[in-house]
């Protein structure tokens, strides 16, 4: 397969930009309505992916790449703490899009692809590693084993959204989740 041009890649960012947005909002929106927001013809979504199935597994695995990045980029940070209560942080808060999307997926009858499987193992084995520094920097319990802090972060994204909290709630339940976590 040869590489995209320019204005192919371009519109491909833009497709996928305007969807994570499109179906994080509105999970059985149109692929009509992502072509709008992107300003691009529909014909061009169908282009890059053929099916809505297909862009909506493009999506979920560029946000689960984005929060494997941001983890890995936050286990060089020196507080070892900051960086692992940072990123549950910005996990739970984003959670809401991301469940959207996943449960868009789920709801057109398909399970998540491989890439995004790969993207979202990626992504809990850099947790992993930034829960590894908390634990050895002294930040967080060193009895609190991956199994249940990644259910903790799990529950703690699925609660916030399902209860629709307002940020200012769902940061009083995160500190208060922490003070469970901490040494």
């Amino acid at each position: 397969m040869r590489p995209l041009r320019a204005d192919a890649r371009d519109n491909r960012a833009r497709i996928l930009i305007a969807a994570e947005d499109v179906f994080g909002q509105a999970p059985n929106a149109s692929t009509e309505e992502v072509a709008k927001l992107a300003e691009v013809g529909i014909a061009t979504v169908f282009r890059h992916f053929p099916t809505k199935v297909e862009l909506l597994e493009a999506v979920l695995t560029v946000r689960l790449e984005r929060l494997r990045d941001r983890a890995i980029e936050l286990a060089g940070h020196d507080d070892a703490g900051s960086a692992f209560f940072g990123f549950f942080t910005q996990v739970v808060s984003e959670s809401a899009s991301k469940l959207a999307i996943a449960e868009a997926l789920s709801a057109s009858g398909s399970a998540a692809g491989e890439a995004a499987k790969e993207a979202g193992a990626g992504m809990r084995a850099a947790f992993g590693v930034l829960l590894d520094r908390a634990q050895q920097a002294g930040a967080v319990r060193r009895d609190a084993g991956f199994a249940e802090v990644y259910a903790l972060l799990v529950g703690a994204s699925r609660g916030a959204t399902a209860a629709g909290l307002e940020p200012a709630v769902r940061d009083r339940m995160l500190e208060l989740v922490y003070d469970g976590l901490r040494s």
